[in-house]
């Protein structure tokens, strides 16, 4: 499998985007929980048919482009086109560490690397993941992710305590706040309309330190012309700058990130991951309340 992989790594990204649209749609017909899942949450959204088809592709084409990605030798950046990238610059320059969200929106996994390869010399990156169940795969996924001004955390309490060191001393953290969390470390917030277990992470890593924070993702170009890497600034601060730790300031934290999320990802809907599981209920998470259930519905 490995020595496929290093192959796939070699191919033009048009050749594997072109396969990755063919697996898309092959996984799409063949496993109904999959797509009775990426409908839902795409309907959810308000999703066109079109746009929901589009990212049937899409997803497709983000797996294919993985080994281009892990296992290619070379930089990425040329690949890469900035879009707002004077916000990072900015934000470095003030040197109170800089806490960069992005969604599973577009090549989320290229942001991390086009950041590193940019500005990781002098302001190292860390990133928070979440291993892979199978060894040979969580193998294959640190050594690819763990590269020149980027270093990787994962997501347990020994993960968390690395990025608040990393941010202590002034360096950068990236995560994606719409993955679902452990339990213990999530409150339950709407996003696209229904309660969404949410991680309290991103938030704590602005609140606690005093850091900046951003918004980044990697739009893919058609017919394998790269990327644009898009970086925004969020629209509102985080509430209750002030205010002492509490669930309720949790959860209009975590609701304000998922907001700012939803924003992101209807910049491009197609890109989005709709057949992520982002509604589960994590084990032994208490489920909803009734009352945040019914205003989902």
């Amino acid at each position: 499998m490995n020595s496929l992989l290093r192959w796939m790594a070699t191919w033009p990204l048009r050749r594997l985007h072109a396969l990755g649209a063919i697996l898309g749609w092959l996984t799409y017909g063949l496993s109904p929980t999959y797509r009775k899942r990426l409908q839902a949450n795409a309907e959810l959204a308000g999703l066109t048919p079109a746009q929901r088809r589009a990212s049937v592709a899409q997803a497709g084409c983000m797996a294919a482009e993985a080994p281009w990605l892990w296992l290619r030798n070379g930089l990425v950046s040329p690949a890469c086109r900035w879009e707002g990238a004077e916000l990072i610059e900015q934000a470095l320059a003030r040197g109170k560490g800089l806490v960069i969200l992005t969604p599973h929106l577009g090549c989320f996994e290229i942001t991390a690397r086009a950041f590193a390869e940019r500005w990781g010399d002098t302001h190292p990156l860390t990133v928070l993941y979440r291993p892979s169940d199978k060894a040979a795969l969580r193998e294959l996924e640190e050594t690819a992710r763990a590269r020149p001004g980027m270093a990787t955390a994962p997501a347990t309490l020994a993960g968390v305590r690395q990025m608040l060191r990393a941010l202590k001393r002034g360096e950068n953290v990236g995560l994606l706040p719409d993955q679902v969390p452990p339990q213990g470390m999530g409150v339950w917030a709407p996003f696209f309309g229904r309660e969404a277990y949410t991680m309290t992470l991103a938030a704590k890593l602005v609140r606690q330190t005093g850091a900046d924070w951003l918004l980044m993702w990697a739009e893919r170009l058609p017919r394998g012309r790269g990327f644009v890497v898009h970086v925004s600034a969020p629209q509102q601060p985080l509430p209750g700058a002030d205010e002492p730790d509490s669930e309720a300031l949790q959860q209009a934290c975590a609701r304000r990130i998922n907001e700012e999320m939803e924003r992101l990802i209807m910049c491009n809907p197609a890109q989005y991951l709709w057949g992520y599981h982002r509604y589960k209920t994590p084990r032994p998470a208490a489920a909803p309340t009734d009352a945040a259930a019914r205003s989902a519905t």
